[in-house]
């Protein structure tokens, strides 16, 4: 009895099919440590076609809806000025994340360290409403830079002695942070005169950062460009931005020639919360003059988002500081054409998205077989 359930002959035919292959294969080239740099570019392009989709189904022109963004951050002097008060604290934190992620050190704490810094200087304001004016802003400065320099030292000390994983820690430290922020201004430091609205007392013209002009634009821009520029040095010119370097590029070997590489991520997750504490240090005393609910509207998000296009230079963090400030600033712009503002956060998002993408993409090569 014939088995009809015995597997065919294989032909001739079938085995040159299957010797046959496509004349290219993909491949992951473990040379490449990051993406090519128009790879970002290209991100950021397929996130906006992406987003245009979106504007589109909502009965919108996208064309139109990106021009009005662009108008509204760039196309007048008010306009200007706003992009770059939103771009201090989007620049502070970016050298902040920049620095941790040079020696592999994923911060994403960056909004719970801002806060920090928000509450240390308020602090200032609310228990020293008579300190000698030409020491108010000096001490609100160190007291801001410490108190977030202390929080992301929460961070570090479980990644450096217990290895716990920096990004759980950090991410976690952020709601820690912000619901502290809510016990003060709905609690202690709540304004018996705010009628209600949760924030501090207003801070005196001597616990106010001077401004330029008659614009909003305030003396935290001079903090975020010192900042880049201290950066920029530490990192090009001296020994410890070479180790920096080094444990970031290779870390066993940065071990075997004696580099302290846990002391390196105390050191630098300090810096790193003492740039975000300087940031909401400034904006309580530039922008908001009280420490009030919801003071960030995700600096501390946006900014791993300015560091990643940057790729941690310098002087690319202040173009792309400007840029997503610019992207705030037309949020809010679109709302006159019926979109909403968080329309930029959706960009931000999507930005994001493609850039991750984008990232790995860059490290796989295309070869030919043969």
């Amino acid at each position: 009895m014939s088995d009809h359930s015995a597997t065919p002959p294989i032909t001739a035919e079938k085995t040159a099919a299957s010797k046959r292959t496509l004349p290219f294969r993909i491949e992951l080239d473990p040379s490449r440590k990051e993406s090519p740099w128009w790879m970002t570019i290209v991100s950021v392009l397929l996130a906006l076609l992406f987003c245009g989709v979106f504007i589109a189904a909502n009965g919108m022109n996208p064309v139109t809806v990106y021009a009005k963004m662009f108008t509204g951050a760039f196309g007048t002097s008010f306009g200007l000025t706003e992009t770059l008060v939103k771009a201090i604290p989007l620049l502070l934190c970016g050298i902040g994340v920049a620095i941790a992620y040079r020696i592999s050190v994923w911060n994403i704490g960056a909004e719970g360290q801002f806060a920090a810094g928000a509450m240390a200087a308020t602090a200032v304001a609310v228990y020293f409403p008579d300190m000698p004016p030409y020491l108010t802003i000096p001490v609100m400065v160190l007291f801001g830079i410490v108190g977030g320099g202390l929080w992301g030292l929460l961070t570090a000390i479980p990644r450096t002695y217990f290895q716990v994983n920096e990004l759980i820690t950090s991410l976690m430290l952020n709601y820690v942070a912000l619901l502290l922020l809510n016990y003060f201004v709905f609690g202690p430091w709540k304004d018996p005169k705010g009628m209600n609205f949760p924030g501090s007392p207003m801070f005196t013209a001597e616990q106010s950062l001077p401004v330029f002009g008659d614009t909003r634009l305030h003396f935290g821009l001079v903090f975020a460009l010192a900042g880049v520029l201290l950066y920029a040095f530490l990192i090009r010119y001296t020994k410890w931005g070479y180790e920096l370097r080094l444990i970031g590029a290779n870390p066993e070997a940065a071990r075997n020639a004696g580099i302290p590489i846990n002391k390196h991520i105390l050191i630098v997750m300090i810096i790193s919360g003492a740039m975000a504490g300087l940031a909401g240090m400034s904006e309580v005393s530039g922008v908001t003059h009280r420490l009030m609910y919801g003071i960030s509207p995700g600096y501390g998000y946006t900014a791993i988002i300015v560091a990643w296009i940057a790729k941690l230079n310098p002087f690319g963090l202040i173009v792309s500081a400007f840029l997503f400030g610019g992207l705030i600033v037309g949020g809010y712009s679109v709302q006159t054409i019926g979109l909403p503002s968080s329309t930029s956060s959706m960009i931000q998002g999507a930005i994001l998205f493609f850039l991750i993408a984008g990232n790995m993409a860059g490290k796989f090569r295309i070869r030919r077989n043969g």
